[in-house]
């Protein structure tokens, strides 16, 4: 689609202090509530194909943290898997219902068969970035 994979997203925000992918998902499982304000890098797994509105990072167990944007303020190239991302914002876990998992595996290009193997809620770790860095 000839976008450019890599650049500066929302907020302005620098690469020093942020924590690694496998950091931040220890955290969230230990302490189970929302940590407020933390900077996270990793490399993009997947990655909206239709408008660049979420991406999902993996920890080193394949566990999946999907980060959005906040207010749907910014998007993200469409390309950027596999490139490494900075981002600053608020992490959590929220239970995400049918409808929405549809919707993202819908986003993610999935069969309609795959998305119709989707039949309950699912406990996720989001991330809602204020900025991003892709690399």
């Amino acid at each position: 689609n000839g976008q450019h994979p890599t650049g500066s997203f929302g907020q302005k925000i620098s690469e020093s202090g942020a924590i690694s992918i496998d950091q931040l998902m220890s955290k969230l499982k230990s302490s189970k509530s929302e940590i407020s304000s933390i900077k996270v890098t990793g490399i993009v797994f997947s990655v909206c194909k239709k408008k660049g509105c979420w991406m999902t990072l993996q920890d080193k167990n394949g566990e999946s943290l999907r980060v959005t944007f906040k207010d749907y303020g910014f998007f993200v190239p469409k390309n950027c898997d596999g490139h490494v991302a900075i981002f600053e914002g608020k992490a959590y876990q929220e239970t995400i219902t049918i409808e929405m998992l549809r919707e993202y595996a819908k986003d993610d290009g999935k069969s309609k068969e795959e998305i119709e193997k989707i039949n309950k809620p699912k406990t996720e770790y989001s991330f809602e970035a204020t900025g991003v860095i892709i690399k």
